[in-house]
């Protein structure tokens, strides 16, 4: 799966990525987790991938279903939002969903049901929805958002695959990737690989990271093809001056072109230690050391 804009998370969008690899998609998920988790995001794209009518990884945002669910007018995507005020989300907003849930689906191959801050829902609500969850029409999806499952039935959770969610790492960690994407960088034309093997190790075990200073390099290497153009870079970093001034604008567009495919390599759940390894390679020779 292609999870655009939802960042961390790795094990989560592992398992997501399966299921929907092996046609696995359960009939409920529950996605619980703090406020800034990402709850929303995922949900909506979760819904997307659903509607997704390409043949390869999904949501592939150019089919017809996929820009219908950006747009909030596909037919067989709804959405029910709890507000503030506690029981927010009424019984007969679910006996409608129910009742339409059997209903085949208008122009995808499932209809998708996105229930936000479903701890709102009443127990009446809850009880209403339950009938469904138990037995569940085919091609449906409910989505749940929740800060926590607990707030939900015990009889909801045990009918829905739960996924807990976790804020994106800060500042630290922006600050950690960004050393070392300028260390990487320097060792990238360094006389031996020995030194960009070792400041590439950390990547290995930590997906978050090796997401982030994918992104980081390839600002990177973005300043360091305005340098060589004679442009002024709008980061500043050393790090670009000094690859500007060792490769040539080709070389150098190369390296970004590989950070791009590297981090698809990435989201396709590729094994992260050959991924890293292919990467420490594919650097050197892009850079014709």
């Amino acid at each position: 799966m292609i999870f655009e804009g939802f960042d961390g998370n790795d094990k989560v969008k592992d398992r997501l990525s399966r299921a929907f690899a092996q046609g696995r998609i359960p009939h409920a998920i529950i996605l619980e987790g703090p406020p800034g988790s990402g709850k929303r995001t995922l949900a909506g794209i979760l819904a997307k991938a659903a509607v997704c009518t390409a043949a390869g990884e999904r949501p592939c945002g150019v089919c017809a279903g996929c820009i219908k669910a950006k747009a909030g007018s596909h037919p067989d995507i709804a959405a029910v939002g709890g507000g503030a005020a506690a029981r927010s989300i009424h019984v007969e907003a679910i006996r409608r969903i129910r009742s339409d849930a059997y209903i085949r689906p208008n122009e995808a191959e499932h209809k998708v049901y996105c229930l936000f801050s479903a701890e709102t829902m009443s127990e009446q609500a809850q009880n209403a929805l339950l009938k469904v969850l138990e037995e569940p029409p085919a091609g449906v999806l409910f989505i749940l958002t929740c800060v926590s499952a607990s707030a939900l039935l015990a009889t909801i959770r045990s009918r829905a695959s739960i996924f807990t969610l976790e804020p994106p790492r800060g500042e630290a960690a922006d600050q950690k990737a960004a050393a070392l994407a300028a260390e990487i960088v320097r060792n990238i034309t360094a006389p031996g690989e020995m030194e960009l093997l070792i400041s590439t190790a950390p990547l290995v075990r930590d997906k978050d990271l090796f997401r982030s200073v994918l992104n980081r390099l390839s600002l990177l290497m973005r300043d360091a093809c305005v340098l060589r153009a004679g442009g002024t870079a709008a980061a500043g970093e050393p790090a670009a001056d000094g690859l500007a001034a060792a490769l040539t604008r080709d070389r150098l567009l190369s390296l970004n072109g590989l950070c791009a495919e590297t981090r698809r390599r990435l989201e396709q759940n590729a094994n992260s230690a050959l991924l890293v390894t292919a990467f420490c390679a594919d650097l050197r020779a892009a850079a014709g050391r």
